[in-house]
C-alpha cells in the first residue's frame, strides 16, 4: 500500500448516513435505542419476573408469532445464551438420537461438531459442500435420522439455501418423523420461509433484528413441542439452563429462566415492530434485497472485484462477500474504517482477499449505495 488509510479522505457527500455494515453484531436502529432510554426507569433495572418485563416479552413473542406467520400449535420460546447456547440445549432436547446437518461454512460447522461430541447421541450424517455453495438434504427414515438440522444463510460465508422440506422417508409403526430443524441467525426477519417446512427456526436477535446478543429466539411447531415434552418425559439428563421443556414452560409465562438481558429483549421488540409498521417479512426482506443487490451488481461491473458466491441463486441477500483482485481488501477496508464506515472486513478464517457486507433491513438500500461509491474512490486512490 502506498499510502496508509488515514492519508485517504472520503469525501462527506459520497459516504453514507450510517457507516455501520457488520454482519453481526449488526447497525442498531438509533430510533429503538432511543426507545430503550425512555423505559430507562420503569423497565430496565426490574424484575423480569413482573409485569413490567413480562408485558415486553410478550409483546415480543406476540410480534414474532405475527411476523412470521406462525399457525396454531406453534410457540415462541426464548432462552438465554444466543444460537451456540441453543445449539447444546438442541442436543439435550430435541434431537433424540441422530442428526443430518448440512455444512457449508464455519457455523454450521460448529453445529455438526456440537451433536458429534455429545455422548448420548449417535455420530451425525454430514452432507458438506464446498465454501461457497450448500448441499441439499438427503432423504432419509426416521429409522436413519430424527432431525435434519439446516441452515438458511451461512454468515461466514455469504450462501443462503431456500427452505423446502425434505423427502421425508415413511415413519414406521411407533416411529415419530423427522424434525426439520433451522439456522436462522442472520436470515430470521429479512428472508422469508414457509413455516409448512420448518419445525424449529431459531435465531439470535444481534443481526437482521438489529438488536444486541445473549437471547435465542426459537419458533417451534407443535411437533417440535411434542419432541421437546417427550424427551423430558424419558429421564434424559439435561442442565436447566439447557432445558427446552423449562424454556417451553417459563416462554408460555413471558419470562425466561434466568434473568435476561433486558435491552436485548427491547431491541429486538422494537425492530420487530418496525417490521410489521413497515408491511411485515415481505417488506423488511426487499430492504436486505435492494442492498445486497445494490452491492452485487456493482461488483459484477468492476473489473477489481467480483462476488465470492459464484451462483447467483445461491448468494445471501444479507451478507454479501466480495473478492477482489489487484488490491488488498484489508488495505481498502482500513481506509473505510478510517473514515467511520465500520466492519466491512472479511470473515477472518475463510482467508481470502475479500470484504462481506451486511445488508439486514435495518441498513437503509441508499447507505449500501454509497458504500459501493466510497469503495470506487478509496481504490482510485490505493
Amino acid at each position: 500500500m502506498s499510502v496508509s488509510p488515514s492519508s485517504i479522505s472520503i469525501p462527506a457527500e459520497l459516504r453514507p448516513a450510517d457507516g455501520r455494515f457488520g454482519s453481526g453484531p449488526s447497525k442498531v436502529r438509533p430510533e429503538a435505542v432511543k426507545a430503550l432510554a425512555a423505559r430507562a426507569i420503569d423497565y430496565m433495572g426490574t424484575s423480569h419476573r413482573r409485569s413490567g418485563v413480562r408485558s415486553v416479552v410478550g409483546r415480543l413473542r406476540a410480534a414474532m408469532a405475527e411476523l412470521f406467520g406462525l399457525g396454531d400449535g406453534w410457540e415462541v420460546v426464548l432462552g438465554n445464551g444466543g444460537s451456540t447456547g441453543f445449539w447444546d440445549a438442541a442436543a439435550f432436547s430435541l434431537i433424540e438420537r441422530r442428526a443430518q446437518h448440512l455444512t457449508f461454512g464455519e457455523f454450521s460447522e460448529k453445529f455438526s461438531a456440537v451433536t458429534a461430541a455429545a455422548p448420548h447421541l449417535e455420530d451425525p450424517w454430514v452432507i458438506t459442500s464446498a465454501y461457497g455453495s450448500h448441499p441439499v438434504p438427503e432423504s432419509a427414515s426416521p429409522a436413519e435420522i430424527d432431525t435434519y438440522a439446516l441452515t438458511h444463510n451461512e454468515t461466514s460465508t455469504g450462501v443462503a439455501m431456500p427452505l423446502t422440506q425434505p423427502q421425508l422417508g415413511p415413519p414406521r409403526q411407533g416411529e415419530a418423523p423427522a424434525l426439520v430443524m433451522v439456522d436462522a441467525t442472520s436470515a430470521a426477519g429479512a428472508m422469508t420461509w414457509d413455516p409448512a417446512d420448518v419445525d424449529c427456526y431459531y435465531f439470535a436477535p444481534q443481526k437482521a433484528f438489529a438488536a444486541d446478543g445473549g437471547l435465542w429466539i426459537a419458533l417451534c411447531s407443535p411437533a417440535a413441542i411434542e419432541r421437546i415434552e417427550r424427551i423430558d418425559a424419558s429421564g434424559r439428563y439435561k442442565p436447566a439452563t439447557l432445558d427446552l421443556a423449562i424454556a417451553v414452560t417459563n416462554s408460555r409465562q413471558d419470562q425466561t429462566y434466568n434473568t435476561p438481558a433486558l435491552a436485548t429483549i427491547l431491541l429486538t421488540l422494537e425492530t420487530a415492530e418496525w417490521m410489521l409498521d413497515g408491511g411485515g417479512l415481505g417488506w423488511a426482506a426487499s430492504r436486505s434485497a435492494a442492498s445486497s443487490g445494490a452491492v452485487y451488481s456493482w461488483a459484477a461491473e468492476r473489473d477489481f472485484a467480483a462476488p465470492f458466491v459464484t451462483d447467483a441463486a445461491m448468494r445471501s441477500p444479507v451478507v454479501c462477500t466480495v473478492d477482489f483482485e489487484g488490491v488488498s481488501a484489508d488495505d481498502i477496508a482500513a481506509t473505510l474504517r478510517a473514515n467511520d464506515i465500520v466492519d466491512t472486513e472479511g470473515y477472518r478464517k475463510l482467508g481470502r482477499n475479500q470484504l462481506r457486507i451486511a445488508a439486514f433491513p435495518a441498513i437503509e438500500p441508499s447507505d449500501a449505495e454509497a458504500l459501493t461509491a466510497c469503495i470506487d474512490y478509496v481504490v482510485e486512490r490505493l
